[in-house]
């Protein structure tokens, strides 16, 4: 997926698109689900659709509600023909929801003109109490499947919780629970584990420490509320100088010792599998040079 910045964008709005599509996220995730009351789906719809169409510069998503609401094949009918990127998954259940998913993707891009599945699927996988045991579901592989997130604040509502995080503002036991079985969940899929959002606008620091930890853990991406959270996140995400010559000097290393699959580098061991990071780091270092 190779992206960094997912921004959620309402898609009842107007004048918050309008501002979004000027902006560097590199994706940006129009809304039909919780920002969007009902009465207003039909609006964000049709809003939504209409920035599809118009010339794009951003990776679009389009989050749709639950498929298991009234609301999400009127969703898709809806936005599928103007050829969003990916469709993000709410409240998913398990691998069998993605199935179902493709299915009508499928034969909505079939009536539309849309390549077959040209459209892909992020999932928010542990939004419910049942959808914590399901997490290992996704590794069968599922179609289209190309991300998976987490959402805490949903998953505090499902089970009744006050909060999800302490008094030291640290999440509790069930929510680091769910960010480490996400993590686990995109590792066995061989898809990009997406990081959740940081909800406390304003707060750029706590927001640079999530996402510094978030990339060292393993995650590719983080999705954002707010405009002013995208730079942090854009850098977290991008490789730092550092990084880079460290790869390169891993890469070169290698290359250096053909046939050799463990070697040494200031005074610690390298395998096969750093050598790799070390190719994906400077992959992302020339794609984040041009963008």
């Amino acid at each position: 997926m190779s992206l960094r910045s997912m921004l959620f964008v309402p898609g009842d709005s107007e004048k918050k698109i309008a501002k979004a599509v000027t902006g560097h996220a590199d994706a940006l995730i129009l809304d039909i689900e919780d920002s969007v009351t009902p009465d207003r789906k039909p609006f964000a719809r049709e809003l939504v659709a209409v920035t599809l169409k118009a010339p794009r510069r951003h990776k679009l998503w389009v989050r749709i509600n639950p498929l298991d609401s009234e609301y999400a094949l009127d969703d898709l009918a809806a936005t599928v023909g103007g050829k969003p990127d990916c469709i993000l998954l709410p409240k998913a259940n398990d691998a069998g929801d993605v199935v179902r998913l493709d299915r009508h993707l499928t034969e909505i891009e079939k009536r539309e003109g849309v390549t077959p599945g040209a459209i892909k699927v992020v999932v928010l996988a542990n939004e419910t109490g049942a959808s914590m045991f399901t997490m290992g579901t996704y590794a069968k592989g599922a179609p289209r499947l190309q991300g998976i997130t987490w959402g805490a604040e949903d998953l505090a509502a499902a089970v009744g919780a006050s909060s999800n995080s302490d008094e030291n503002g640290e999440l509790t036991m069930l929510y680091k629970i769910a960010r480490a079985l996400c993590l686990a969940a995109a590792a066995a899929a061989d898809v990009d584990a997406v990081d959740t959002v940081y909800t406390k606008i304003g707060d750029l620091d706590g927001l640079r420490k999530v996402c510094n930890d978030a990339r060292r853990d393993g995650f590719r991406s983080k999705m954002a509320i707010h405009p002013e959270q995208v730079a942090i996140i854009n850098d977290a995400f991008t490789p730092s100088p550092a990084d880079v010559a460290h790869a390169k000097a891993v890469v070169e290393l290698f290359a250096a010792n053909p046939g050799v699959g463990t070697l040494k580098l200031d005074g610690r061991m390298l395998d096969i599998p750093h050598l790799k990071q070390a190719q994906r780091v400077l992959a992302l270092h020339a794609q984040f040079r041009k963008a």
